[in-house]
C-alpha cells in the first residue's frame, strides 16, 4: 500500500474523511507531584481507559471508498500507520460493552476491518502492510482478538462473531506450527504461553494446551542466576557476552514476558510454576523507581526505553496484578504505574516519557493500543484481582546502600533520599550498534524530592527498529547519560562504549561510593590512547558527588570533559549562580551543582535537549579539564 503522507491526511481530515485529533488537558506533571487523591485502582484504570479509547478514536481514519486507510489508527508522530492498531479492538470492543455506546463498536468492527490489510494467507498478521515484513506479532493480535471475543464478543452481529473467530483460530494456527522456544526473542515465545493455552480453551484445542505446557516447561531455562531475571532479548537469544552476561530487557520482560507466563501460571494453578515466578517478579521489581518508572537505562532493547517500560509492549498491570495476593508489593507496582502512565498522557494518548509534552513532540500512537490492552484485561478479570494499592513500599523505597546483580554487572544504590544506578552491562543489542547505559556510567540519578536527574540514553540515537521507534526531534542527538568524552577530528570518544570498565564499592553508615576504571573508546571500539580516566561516584545524605579523575590524558588528543545532561523540563528556572555553580529550580526544591572548575551550558538548538530514551528534556552541562587538571570534582546537592 502506498502511505499517505501527513498532508495527504490532513486533507482527508479536510474533507471530514479523517476525524481531527481532539485536544484534551496535557496531564504532564512533575514526577513527584500527586495527581490526585488515592482512587481505586479499577477507577484509575477505567479513567484512563476512557482517555485513550477516545485518543485513538480520533485517529481512526474514516474513508469507506478506501479499504486501504478506512478503519486504521493514524500515528501522526510517526507519520505512518502501525500495523499492529488492530490490537485495539479489545480495548475498543471492552468499552463498547461497558459504555453501551456505537462509537466504540464501529471503532472495533473498523480497524479489524482495516486488518485484512496486514493478513496473509498463512493467518498471520505483519507489522506494516508489506507481506515480506515481520509477522512474529501475530501472536499479540491474536491474543487481543481472543480475549474481545471471549470477553465482549456477545455484543458482536452474529455474522461478524463468526468471521472473526474464524478469523483468530487461523491467526492461532500459526503460532502454534511456527513458535518454539528459540522463535525471535524471548517475549515471543513465552507471550505464546498464554495464547496458546487461551486459544486451546476456547476451542478445545488439545494440540494448542499441549503446545503451552511445552513452552511454559522451557521458562525456568531462561532465568538469569541468582536473580531470576528473564533472559533471550537479543538474536540468539541464548548467547552470552564477553563477560559471560545474558541478554536482558527489564522494559520487555516487566510489560510483555512476565503477563505471558503469569496468566497461564495463575490460569492452571501451577503451584510450582507461580512460586518460581514469584521468584522472577521479585527480581525484576528491584528496578522499580519509586515514582513507578521501570529502571532500563542498561537493557538491552534500551532503544525503545520509555520511562514506564517499553515503546511497544502492553504493560505491567495484568501480571502483577494478578500475582498481589502472593506479594502486596506487586500491587503497588501495577498501582504506581498506572499511575505514571497517567502522568505521561498527553492529549489523551499515552507518551513514552514525562516531557513529551513540554517540548512539544507528539507521542507515539503505538504506545496507547499497547497498553490499552493491559487496562482493558484487568478490568475484565477485576473480580478475580486481590485489592490492588499502594500500602506496601517498593524494594527501591528502602535504604540498603548497595546492591550488585552480578547476573546483569549493574549496580543499584539507595542511600539517604538518592537513588542510583550504575551499569558496566556488556550486551549490545544487534546492529547497527545500540548501545545502552556502560562504561561504568551513571545510568540513573533520582532524588525523593523532585525526581530524575539524570537518565541514561542510548549513547547514540538509532533507529534500530525504524517501524517501531519514532525519530529524533530537533535534528540534534546528544546524549542524556552522564560522561565523560572526548571529541577530536569528528569522531567521539567517551567510557560510553566502554564494555571493559572495572567497577568498586564500598558503604559505610550513610555513605555508598562507587569506584569506576574506564577507557575512552568510539563506537567501532577503538580505544583514545592514553585516556585512562577514573570516576567515582559518592552517595550521602545531603548530597551526591562525582570526581572524573586521570593523569593521563594529553591535550593534545582534544578536550576532555565531564558531561552531565541534568533533567529539566523547559519551565525551570536556571540560576548561573557563579561560574562554578548552577541551579536549578524544581517544583520540589533546588538542585545545586557546584563544581572545581566552571560549568557552561553546552550550546543546543532550544533551552533544552530531548531525548527519545527516556522521553526527557535536559539541561547539558559541560565541566573541562583545564590544563594541568587532573581531577573534576562535582558535586549535586538539593535544597
Amino acid at each position: 500500500m502506498e502511505r499517505r503522507s501527513f498532508t495527504q491526511l490532513s486533507l482527508l481530515a479536510s474533507m471530514g474523511l479523517l476525524v481531527p485529533l481532539h485536544a484534551c488537558k496535557d496531564n504532564e506533571k512533575e514526577t513527584t507531584e500527586n495527581l490526585s487523591e488515592e482512587i481505586p485502582f479499577e477507577t484509575l484504570s477505567a479513567e484512563l481507559l476512557t482517555t485513550w479509547c477516545d485518543g485513538m478514536l480520533a485517529t481512526q481514519i474514516n474513508d469507506p471508498e478506501n479499504p486501504e486507510l478506512h478503519g486504521a489508527l493514524y500515528c501522526e508522530a510517526c507519520d505512518r500507520i502501525h500495523g499492529r492498531c488492530m490490537d485495539a479492538v479489545y480495548p475498543f470492543l471492552y468499552m463498547a460493552d461497558t459504555t453501551g455506546e456505537q462509537k466504540y463498536l464501529d471503532a472495533a468492527i473498523n480497524v479489524m476491518k482495516w486488518s485484512e490489510n496486514v493478513s496473509k494467507p498463512d493467518g498471520s498478521w505483519t507489522v506494516v502492510p508489506n507481506p515480506e515484513s515481520w509477522s512474529g506479532i501475530t501472536v499479540f493480535g491474536a491474543i487481543a482478538l481472543a480475549e474481545a471475543l471471549h470477553h465482549h464478543g456477545h455484543i458482536l452481529p452474529e455474522e461478524i462473531k463468526l468471521e472473526w473467530t474464524e478469523r483468530l483460530k487461523k491467526a492461532a494456527d500459526f503460532v502454534h506450527k511456527t513458535f518454539n522456544i528459540d522463535y525471535s526473542h524471548t517475549n515471543y515465545p513465552i507471550t505464546a504461553v498464554y495464547g496458546l493455552h487461551l486459544w486451546g480453551e476456547m476451542f478445545d484445542n488439545a494440540a494448542y494446551l499441549n503446545h503451552a505446557r511445552e513452552l511454559a516447561n522451557e521458562f525456568p531455562g531462561r532465568l538469569t542466576q541468582p536473580n531470576h531475571i528473564i533472559f533471550g532479548e537479543n538474536k540468539p537469544a541464548t548467547e552470552p557476552s564477553e563477560k559471560g552476561l545474558l541478554p536482558v530487557d527489564l522494559g520487555y520482560n516487566v510489560e510483555e514476558t512476565l503477563n505471558g507466563i503469569a496468566l497461564y501460571a495463575v490460569a492452571v494453578k501451577n503451584d510450582e510454576l507461580l512460586a518460581l515466578l514469584e521468584k522472577s517478579m521479585e527480581g525484576h521489581l528491584e528496578f522499580m523507581l519509586p515514582d513507578g518508572a521501570w529502571d532500563n537505562s542498561w537493557g538491552t532493547r534500551q532503544n525503545k526505553w520509555s520511562y514506564w517500560g517499553s515503546r511497544t509492549t502492553d504493560g505491567c498491570q495484568p501480571a502483577f496484578a494478578l500475582m498481589a495476593d502472593r506479594n502486596k508489593a506487586f500491587g503497588t507496582t501495577a498501582y504506581l504505574s498506572t499511575e505514571l502512565l497517567q502522568r505521561c498522557t498527553v492529549d489523551g494518548l499515552l507518551a513514552g516519557g514525562l516531557h513529551y509534552g513540554s517540548h512539544g513532540v507528539l507521542p507515539c500512537l503505538h504506545h496507547s493500543f499497547a497498553h490499552a490492552k493491559s487496562l482493558a484485561f484487568v478490568l475484565d478479570n477485576s473480580k478475580e484481582l486481590p485489592a490492588i494499592t499502594k500500602s506496601e513500599p517498593l524494594p527501591r523505597s528502602g535504604t540498603y546502600g548497595i546492591k550488585h546483580f552480578s547476573d546483569l554487572d549493574v549496580w543499584l544504590v539507595s542511600t539517604g533520599p538518592w537513588r542510583a544506578t550504575v551499569s558496566s552491562n556488556d550486551v549490545v543489542f544487534k546492529k547497527p550498534l545500540s548501545q545502552a547505559a556502560t562504561g561504568g556510567s551513571l545510568a540513573v540519578l533520582w532524588h525523593e524530592k523532585v525526581g530524575p536527574l539524570f537518565t541514561a540514553s542510548m549513547a547514540e540515537y538509532l533507529l534500530v527498529e525504524p517501524y517501531n521507534q519514532q525519530p529524533q526531534p530537533d535534528d540534534e542527538d546528544i546524549a542524556l547519560t552522564p560522561r565523560i568524552e572526548v571529541k577530536n577530528d569528528e569522531r567521539w570518544f567517551t567510557n560510553l562504549y566502554d564494555r571493559k570498565a572495572d567497577v568498586l564499592t564500598s558503604q559505610a553508615p550513610g555513605k555508598s561510593v562507587v569506584s569506576v576504571k574506564t577507557q575512552l573508546t568510539d563506537n567501532e571500539q577503538k580505544v583514545l590512547d592514553d585516556a585512562q580516566f577514573y570516576l567515582t561516584y559518592s552517595f550521602e545524605d545531603e548530597l551526591t558527588k562525582i570526581t572524573a579523575m586521570t593523569k593521563t590524558w594529553n591535550p593534545t588528543s582534544g578536550v576532555a570533559s565531564l558531561v552531565l545532561p541534568l533533567i529539566s523540563p523547559n519551565h525551570e528556572k536556571v540560576v548561573q549562580v557563579s561560574k562554578q555553580e548552577i541551579e536549578v529550580h524544581k517544583k520540589g526544591g533546588r538542585v545545586v551543582i557546584s563544581a572545581n572548575a566552571p560549568i557552561t551550558l553546552m550550546k543546543t538548538k532550544k533551552s533544552r535537549v530531548f531525548n527519545m530514551v527516556p522521553g526527557m528534556e535536559a539541561i547539558p552541562l559541560q565541566i573541562d579539564f583545564e590544563e594541568g587538571m587532573d581531577s573534576i570534582e562535582c558535586s549535586i546537592k538539593v535544597v
